[in-house]
């Protein structure tokens, strides 16, 4: 079932919606390679499928929303199987955004607003107007969504950095935060460049050479301090991240040293 609403563009400064409309689509149903003239943003309802842009594949379920610059080609495609629902509003803008779109959001939250859109149907001389200000709406849902994942990240961090001696997991980090662990480590992955769990190692690998090399500690000291509850695990962790071994890596800052 496709709907579709049509938008009479009343030329707004800045924001100017130009369409709106709702489909629930049928297996493998697709659009594109293509391009727009317009941002176009859809909204998973339900079901899955997949976007493609700029050579890049994204795969999407419900709560996620794709988005389509202006002149950027695109393709996207229903699944094969549980074929998705969706939403999409397409606007103008004659500036910058207020907030950077990426490729793909995850935000199951928006999914109330693109569903309030359809009482645009309802509207007769307010039609666009409604539609600008819901568009308002979702930009300031995403704004608040971009502080609390910020703020998610840093608490992680600090987190991890004074809680790495115990031997913390990522599913622990996620947990003290009340975040499912997928969708945590997409958020540290997007703002740190690496995945938690590469963070936390990272961090605990660090942590040990400071205090091999810099604090003269023993191995077996050095491991339980950075959340290993024995030497044998560590030394192999250890040896796989620099290629020798605890005390062979010791042996080598010393002979430099001397040098």
């Amino acid at each position: 079932m496709l709907y579709y609403e049509w938008i009479v563009d009343e030329k707004y400064k800045y924001i100017n919606p130009v369409q709106f409309g709702y489909e629930n689509c049928s297996k493998m149903h697709s659009f594109g390679p293509a391009v727009r003239t317009y941002w176009l943003i859809h909204y998973v309802v339900s079901g899955k499928g997949f976007f493609e842009i700029q050579g890049k594949r994204h795969a999407l379920n419900k709560g996620e929303m794709f988005v389509i610059p202006p002149y950027v080609e695109t393709y996207y495609e229903a699944h094969d199987e549980d074929p998705w629902e969706y939403i999409w509003v397409g606007f103008v803008c004659d500036g910058e955004l207020p907030i950077t779109l990426t490729d793909t959001i995850w935000c199951p939250a928006a999914g109330a607003v693109f569903e309030d859109m359809k009482k645009c149907h309802d509207k007769e001389g307010g039609k666009t107007a409604f539609l600008c200000a819901k568009i308002w709406e979702l930009f300031s849902l995403l704004m608040d969504k971009k502080r609390e994942e910020t703020d998610y990240v840093e608490k992680a961090l600090n987190y991890i950095h004074t809680e790495y001696i115990n031997g913390i997991t990522v599913q622990d980090v996620a947990d003290l935060l009340n975040l499912n662990r997928t969708y945590f480590s997409v958020l540290f992955k997007k703002s740190k460049g690496v995945s938690p769990a590469e963070y936390i190692l990272q961090y605990r690998m660090e942590r040990a050479v400071d205090l091999l090399i810099n604090n003269h500690k023993s191995i077996s000291v050095t491991a339980h301090s950075v959340g290993y509850v024995d030497v044998y695990t560590f030394s192999k962790v250890f040896k796989k991240r620099f290629g020798v071994s605890p005390r062979a890596y010791v042996c080598q800052m010393s002979a430099s040293a001397q040098e």
